[in-house]
Formats: C-alpha cells, sequence, structure tokens
C-alpha cells in the first residue's frame, strides 16, 4: 500500500532522515517505534507533504506522491491522525465528523462503523470538540480520518495522555480495521505493549534510520523493548 525508497530530510545541517527504506501492507499493522527525537514526527510530515522529502521517493498504490500536496495525498486515500489530536474545538463532534469528508463527493455521509467502533461519538454530536475528555477526543479524531474511508490510517502516538480504559478502545477499533484486510494502519506509537499487542510488523528508528524490522510475534524475543529504554 505504501512504500518508501531511500527517502532522506535534513533541517538546516541536521541530516534528519537517512535512506529510509520500509513497505506499509494492506490489511496489517505496522508499528513505528523509537525513542523521542529519532524522526519519527518528521517521517509522519514528511509523508504527509507537511514537509517536503530531501531525496528518495514515496509510492502509495504504486503511484509516486513525493511531490503530492498534502490535500491530494488525503484524496488519494491517507488518513492521518497526528499527536496531540488537533480537533476543531469549538466545532461540534458532528461539524469534526464532518470534516473528514471534505475530499469525498458532495452528499457522503459519516459512516455508521465510526459510532459502532467508538459509540460515545455518537451519544454527543452535540457536544463542542474542545468540552470532551481527551480520550474522547482522541477518539473523535481517529473517527475523522477514518470518516474519509482511507485506504492507509496513519495514528501518531494515539495513547499519549489517554486513559487506560479508552486505550482498549481504541485497540478494539485498530484491530477491527485491520482485520477488515482493506486498510493499511501505520501505527506510531512508544507503549511498547500497545504496539505489541497490535502489531503484524515492526520498525524501530534510532537517530533516522530503521534500525530493526520484524514480525510483531517476535518483539519480545528480537529484545525491542529494551530498543526503546532510555
Amino acid at each position: 500500500m505504501l512504500k518508501i525508497e531511500r527517502l532522506n530530510q535534513y533541517y538546516g545541517g541536521s541530516h534528519i532522515l537517512r535512506d529510509l527504506e520500509f513497505e506499509i501492507p494492506a490489511g496489517k499493522v505496522t508499528a513505528l517505534l523509537g525513542r523521542n527525537g529519532v524522526g519519527k514526527t518528521t517521517l509522519l510530515r514528511t509523508l504527509m507533504g507537511l514537509v517536503p522529502a530531501r531525496t528518495g521517493e514515496v509510492l502509495f498504490n504504486r503511484k509516486k506522491i513525493t511531490h503530492a500536496k498534502p490535500y491530494e495525498r488525503v484524496r488519494e486515500g491517507i488518513g492521518y491522525v497526528p499527536q496531540g489530536r488537533e480537533i476543531f474545538p469549538r466545532l461540534t463532534v458532528e461539524e469534526n465528523l464532518r470534516m473528514g469528508l471534505a475530499a469525498l463527493p458532495r452528499g457522503a455521509r459519516v459512516p455508521a462503523r465510526i459510532f459502532e467502533m467508538f459509540p460515545v461519538l455518537g451519544q454527543m454530536l452535540g457536544r463542542r470538540g474542545g468540552d470532551l475528555s481527551g480520550g474522547q477526543q482522541q477518539q473523535l479524531a481517529i473517527g475523522r480520518a477514518l470518516a474519509m474511508a482511507p485506504k492507509l490510517l496513519i495514528l501518531d502516538e494515539p495513547t499519549e495522555g489517554i486513559q487506560p480504559s479508552i486505550i482498549k478502545d481504541i485497540e478494539r477499533a485498530v484491530r477491527a480495521l485491520a482485520a477488515t484486510g482493506d486498510i493499511a494502519i501505520l501505527l506510531v506509537e512508544q507503549y511498547y505493549d500497545f504496539a505489541r499487542s497490535l502489531a503484524d510488523q515492526y520498525l524501530v528508528m534510532e537517530r533516522g534510520e530503521i534500525v530493526k524490522r520484524g514480525s510483531g510475534a517476535e518483539m519480545d524475543a528480537d529484545g525491542v523493548r529494551g530498543l526503546l529504554a532510555v
């Protein structure tokens, strides 16, 4: 679904991403792990076109999107849930969800499966996003990204600052999405146990490079937890 070839990125004189190469297959959860400051967020911003790639290629569904604008990538089918959620606090839950329909034809409706995965959103349609708890806002951010029926869903630190009960809800939702087989999921996460529970494959970043990769089922045996220790 997504293929990265020799991707490089710089900030000033600092080489942030170094010849990254990996693939994100459909119907699988790929967990990208690494300590703070290793380049994970820079990678996601590059994948979404928020910062231009210096060199290398980004292919989505075999189509080069390396130089595509962010809105063009969304139209191609990439949904992005940024770190910090970034919902619209003064808009209602329903209005936030409808923002996710912007790339779809006029008259598109919010999919019912979003309310099946996150029932609280259906109960709070008229409430302003800023009045929700942090966990509810995270569910709303994921729901907004899912509203456009993405082929690839990118989740940046979805458990950050979230209470354990909602982490479980998010885990169930991600697992259900992957089980459909028609969506690829890139999960960027520091919470090891959450990533291990969901990952079909994993990537570990360090200093802008992929230093280890493998099957999600082998994360413990491969010593991935130790690579994340400060």
